[in-house]
């Protein structure tokens, strides 16, 4: 495609064709013309390699989570998918089996019984009410629209609540609770998926995926902290799930709040 002496990139020379890539840009030497064979290779040691440590990583994040999560603390990393990887896949595919399988986003607004009495009641009520309707309707439609975004933005907020609990108990520092975090996320993912193809005999959903995700949790750290009392380690992630959902309830009843002053 172009001359062997320099780098189609950069335009560095080169020593030739035994030089496989440039030492300036990291380009490949010849540059590779597209064809059936590059397909091939980049399938191979792309999109498989790629796929090969993904089954690995979540085949362990369900079956053994505590060495998933020491391999990756320790620096056995080799084998495994980057956690910011794991996480925005296994979101995306929530929100896509959300859409297919229960035909709606994986957060609904907050819903209230007594509605259509409080809009009979008074016209005060009525437009306070349908103004937090609108509002929680808001906020759902976003976090269904940017549910990676969202899961993204609400980790260094778990990462910190669990740093905060656990800080006394082990030297963990933040950055290494932040990798935890986005690992059980997407082992909540997992779960999340599972429960999915059971939702006709789930009503309650989005319980169900919470009560799973603080079990996985309590048997992931438990694994992790191998060699703790267990009780330990169960009451400071009960406690710190306590805490992390308070937080997230208290950030969405703050946004609807926001909307209802400016609408």
């Amino acid at each position: 495609m172009h001359e062997e002496s320099h780098c189609i990139n950069c335009v560095r020379a080169v020593a030739g064709p035994q030089q496989k890539f440039c030492p300036d840009c990291g380009q490949p030497t010849p540059a590779r013309r597209i064809d059936w064979g590059y397909v091939g290779h980049e399938l191979e040691h792309g999109v498989l390699q790629m796929d090969r440590g993904l089954l690995y990583s979540l085949k362990l994040l369900m079956l053994q989570p505590g060495r998933l999560l020491r391999d990756y603390i320790e620096g056995r990393r080799g084998n495994q998918a980057k956690p910011l990887l794991l996480v925005t896949l296994t979101a995306a595919a929530v929100v896509l089996l959300g859409r297919f399988v229960l035909g709606e986003g994986v957060v609904k607004a907050v819903a209230h019984a007594d509605a259509a009495a409080a809009v009979e009641a008074g016209s005060a009520a009525a437009r306070h009410m349908a103004r937090f309707t609108a509002a929680s309707q808001s906020v759902a439609g976003w976090i269904n629209a940017n549910f990676a975004t969202f899961t993204l933005l609400l980790l260094p907020i778990e990462a910190g609540v669990r740093w905060a609990v656990f800080r006394r108990y082990s030297r963990l520092n933040y950055p290494e609770w932040l990798v935890i975090s986005t690992l059980l996320v997407s082992q909540t993912f997992v779960v999340w998926m599972a429960l999915i193809s059971l939702h006709r005999w789930l009503p309650q959903l989005l319980q169900w995926v919470a009560l799973f995700a603080v079990v996985y949790c309590v048997f992931s750290l438990v694994q992790f902290f191998q060699g703790r009392p267990a009780w330990q380690t169960i009451w400071r992630v009960l406690l710190a799930e306590l805490v992390f959902a308070v937080i997230g309830q208290v950030l969405m009843a703050v946004a609807i709040f926001a909307l209802m002053v400016a609408s």
